[in-house]
């Protein structure tokens, strides 16, 4: 079965998702006015702004794509005034880059990167290589992206393999393979270094930033040093699926598959991922975001190999944040609400905007969208 005749198969659940997404987001639109942050979380029914970092805040490129999703789907012009509103704001940070690290692809690809596919602006094209050459300014030729500022100096973190795609895109726009290449050798060390023998990963692994020897494996936003943060999990999928449509690079796409094994085995209960798969079997912690990330690395995957188990299970998890986890009200601006920041934080079973706009590109992808936002 092609992945179009399994999409089919539950086109009435994604255009059902679609509703609701059109008639939930105008009310998410309407509770920006006035502020002066870009939203992240959501507190007495209203938005608020990251914890810290201000306009550095690591997910404030969510929201702009969240309002470019929206766009794709509706047409709505409010939308795409809001993104481009949002990504102004965004220009801030740039004056501030001494606050940004690894994420700068999570803040611009999606935000200016979409702007300039979408429309051809210029402008955003240059914000997007500017992101990208900072980006790139982080690579440690012994191979691997920099994590985090300050005293992390041989720091990786497997979120970064999501932030490739910027570089992919660097080199796609401006035929300079530097970027490609930085991208690719972080992708290789994060194969060998961060995915276990069984599919799963870890979270953050300290290097010597001289010889690449392992110094430390730390839990990070997991349980423990060793377990397996489900939404770290989220972005190995996702991100080695993506690599290996950038590059064709046949270990990439072994990676996603193997880390797919892993996710799928851990979830099949209900769907909806622990906060990690390793945490003590009595606590219920759970996170809707990796979720909703997994659901769009899982259908990719679909897409490349026409497998009806990444079709099933990515639908499988849509189908249960939609039931479980999703606030359809008028008064909640958020759509997902049990997302986790990190097993050890206090921010349990809060929205995350980045949830939210994971969970519109996977109906996006589940409605025949092929735009890729990576």
């Amino acid at each position: 079965m092609t992945f179009e005749e399994m999409r089919l198969t539950c086109s009435d659940f994604a255009e059902q998702a679609a509703r609701r997404l059109k008639e939930k987001m105008p009310v998410a639109l309407e509770k920006t006015k006035g502020l002066d942050f870009i939203p992240y979380t959501v507190k007495d029914n209203a938005w608020a702004p990251g914890p810290f970092d201000g306009i550095c805040w690591w997910t404030n490129g969510f929201w702009p794509a969240e309002m470019w999703a929206m766009y794709r789907m509706t047409g709505e012009q409010a939308y795409r005034l809001e993104a481009e509103r949002a990504e102004n704001m965004l220009d801030a940070a740039f004056a501030d880059f001494d606050h940004l690290h690894h994420d700068v692809g999570f803040m611009w690809l999606i935000s200016s990167g979409v702007s300039f596919r979408m429309t051809g602006n210029s402008k955003s094209r240059k914000r997007t290589l500017l992101a990208a050459n900072l980006l790139a300014g982080r690579f440690n030729p012994a191979g691997f992206i920099r994590a985090w500022n300050g005293d992390c100096v041989g720091w990786a973190i497997i979120d970064c393999m999501m932030n490739l795609n910027l570089l992919y895109w660097a080199s796609d726009s401006t035929g300079d393979p530097r970027f490609r290449k930085i991208a690719m050798a972080h992708a290789d060390t994060a194969a060998k270094y961060f995915i276990r023998e069984n599919g799963s990963s870890n979270h953050i692994v300290v290097f010597d930033p001289e010889t690449l020897a392992v110094k430390e494996i730390p839990a990070g936003q997991g349980y423990a040093s060793g377990s397996s943060w489900s939404r770290g999990q989220a972005w190995a999928l996702y991100g080695f699926t993506l690599s290996f449509l950038h590059t064709g690079k046949q270990e990439y796409l072994d990676t996603a598959q193997k880390t797919a094994a892993y996710f799928i085995s851990q979830i099949q209960e209900d769907w909806i991922p622990k906060c990690d798969f390793c945490q003590p079997e009595n606590d219920p912690l759970k996170d809707a975001c990796a979720g909703a990330v997994a659901a769009c690395g899982l259908l990719e995957l679909a897409k490349l190999t026409e497998s009806r188990t990444y079709f099933d299970a990515g639908v499988n998890i849509l189908k249960a944040l939609d039931a479980q986890c999703a606030d359809w009200s008028r008064e909640y601006p958020a759509v997902l609400t049990n997302c986790t920041g990190s097993y050890h934080g206090n921010d349990h079973n809060i929205a995350m905007t980045y949830a939210d706009f994971f969970f519109m590109e996977a109906i996006l992808k589940l409605r025949g969208d092929h735009f890729l936002f990576w």
